[in-house]
């Protein structure tokens, strides 16, 4: 089992910049990759970008590219997004995910189904 616990959300304007972290704990060595989703009031839960641990390539959905950027540190079993630039649509509660090394290396990065573990969960909000 992994274990997933988001932290760094909060209210920020639009503009503003936020930096989510995602630290995983218990059998991460099994954890292919990690991902960040995103979820607003009434909607579906989103995806925003992964990172592959071994081989730190990254993907992004295209609402994010160029603002976000998803990095590790992989010593510290830890995940991060940085969101610069945001906006009032960026408001969500984000979810950190993780793949289970077992299932494989290829995947949709941009599926919920493909990943294995959940966080809690972290609110952001963006003001107008």
């Amino acid at each position: 089992q992994v274990q997933l616990v988001e932290s760094g959300g909060g209210l920020v304007q639009a503009g503003g910049s936020l930096r989510l972290s995602c630290a995983a704990s218990g059998r991460t060595l099994s954890s292919y990759a990690m991902g960040w989703f995103r979820q607003a009031p009434g909607k579906e839960r989103d995806f925003v970008a992964t990172i592959i641990w071994k081989s730190r390539t990254t993907y992004y959905a295209d609402s994010v590219k160029g603002r976000f950027t998803i990095s590790s540190d992989n010593a510290k079993n830890t995940v991060y997004l940085q969101m610069n630039s945001l906006k009032p649509e960026d408001t969500a509660v984000y979810y950190c995910a993780a793949r289970g090394d077992s299932r494989g290396s290829v995947f949709v990065v941009g599926s919920r189904a493909e990943y294995d573990y959940w966080g809690q969960g972290t609110q952001v909000t963006i003001s107008s």
